[in-house]
């Protein structure tokens, strides 16, 4: 079979001494170490996500159904913070939309590829 053992292992941390230096491995592991760290925090993240959807797709689902939705004061501190990230989101897009069409009238005002005449600016100068 092919089992890694404890002398496979030793020759596999002197190779990565030889290459990374004995100075760079305590770098390496904390950065591993950040690197696993921040992969949990994410996974928790996502599945707090996945928590505050189903949640707000409850409430949808309670409205369309014609049910009063519970104010805001009985809500759980879950439930805000979801729904600030929700608000946040489309007050977010909104902004985002606006400066597109922003940019999409400067970009209209622009002259159109070929169409410039110098001869025009040289007149008026």
């Amino acid at each position: 079979m092919m089992g890694i053992g404890f002398p496979e292992l030793m020759i596999i941390l002197v190779i990565i001494m030889i290459i990374f230096g004995a100075g760079k491995l305590p770098e390496i592991g904390s950065a591993f170490g950040r690197s696993i760290k921040n992969f949990k925090s994410s996974m928790k993240e996502a599945q707090e996500q996945d928590e505050s959807d189903q949640i707000e797709e409850g409430q949808q689902a309670s409205i369309e159904e014609g049910k009063d939705a519970a104010p805001e004061e009985n809500l759980t501190e879950e439930e805000k913070e979801a729904l600030a990230r929700k608000k946040a989101q489309e007050e977010g897009d909104a902004k985002d939309q606006a400066m597109k069409e922003v940019a999409d009238n400067f970009t209209a005002s622009l002259p159109r590829k070929g169409s410039y005449d110098f001869s025009k600016d040289q007149e008026k100068s």
